[in-house]
């Protein structure tokens, strides 16, 4: 079986979907699949290896490959070179989703106490206000932010492939623009004053990118470099360790269980289905659906009768 990965894939996905599509093709379709010829394909055929790469790796890693291959027969279909994709006619293995612990608010007010000295302070705030992924507040770029209208536009995020910085679109392909929470502008103001004053130090040796967070030459900050600032100040904390990117579900966590309305939040953190905003936050859900209706017992309790 051919893909097409470079005149399919290439030209329409993001290059961390091509490089993950070609990891699956390389690995796991190609050494299993690789000596049928696609009109002999069956839906036994495609049964027969999801469970083999299931028993071989993880649910979530044969699920994976279930897409690619549905995308790579979906694109012969188009390309009449077979009548009908087998692939769609088998159900992908159900992978267990991650189970979700991020911090309580008391766990997050400590950590945010513990960073307020860190040099990367400002990032961690639009980590945990405001739900930004790593790439998101690594990409962004002074113009993106209006601290007078208390406005920010999420338009790209800054990731690290085949060794190179590159930016790229926002997970959901476009922008969004969010209003800054009051607690995020102190923190940005003075993390602008101080980059005016790394950038006087640095004086010919500064390159002029426009982003928030830079290194001391004003290049972009490596992603996983933010992550481990993270860890290290919630380590320092003696807070458990989460990730980052478990800072954006506190968010969510939290605003849910103040009542923000899950199309809200979604909005906010740039979810592309509501589905998952739900999914993701159930628990929330039913901590405020059980208050909900212990109103409702309230109301319809027995009042006792006068004599």
């Amino acid at each position: 079986m051919n893909p097409q990965l470079d005149d399919v894939v290439k030209p329409r996905r993001k290059l961390s979907t091509y490089d993950k599509y070609e990891a699956h093709v390389r690995l796991y379709l190609t050494p299993m699949l690789g000596t049928k010829r696609l009109e002999s394909l069956s839906v036994p055929d495609v049964r027969r290896f999801l469970l083999q790469l299931e028993k071989q790796t993880t649910a979530a890693t044969a699920k994976e490959s279930h897409r690619v291959l549905r995308t790579a027969l979906s694109g012969a279909c188009r390309e009449e070179l077979i009548t009908r994709s087998v692939a769609k006619l088998v159900e992908p293995p159900r992978a267990t989703a991650r189970e979700l612990s991020p911090w309580s608010l008391d766990e997050t007010l400590e950590f945010l106490a513990a960073a307020r000295r860190d040099p990367v302070y400002a990032a961690f705030v639009l980590a945990i206000a405001m739900g930004l992924r790593r790439g998101e507040i690594v990409g962004l770029r002074w113009q993106d932010i209006d601290l007078e209208n208390r406005v920010l536009l999420v338009r790209q995020q800054v990731q690290r492939r085949r060794g190179v910085l590159y930016n790229d679109e926002t997970k959901g392909r476009r922008a969004r623009a969010v209003p800054l929470p009051a607690m995020c502008i102190a923190p940005l103001r003075w993390h602008r004053m101080r980059q005016r004053a790394v950038y006087e130090r640095a004086g010919i040796d500064w390159t002029g990118t426009g982003y928030v967070f830079t290194t001391r030459t004003g290049r972009p900050i490596e992603p996983r470099n933010l992550h481990r600032s993270f860890v290290r100040v919630s380590e320092a904390a003696d807070l458990r360790v989460v990730r980052l990117h478990d800072a954006r579900h506190g968010c969510a966590t939290l605003l849910t269980a103040a009542g923000v309305a899950p199309r809200v939040v979604m909005e906010i953190l740039g979810h592309s289905q509501i589905s998952l905003t739900m999914d993701v936050y159930t628990h929330v859900v039913q901590d405020t659906q059980r208050e909900a209706i212990s109103h409702m017992d309230r109301l319809l309790k027995r009042r006792p009768r006068l004599e």
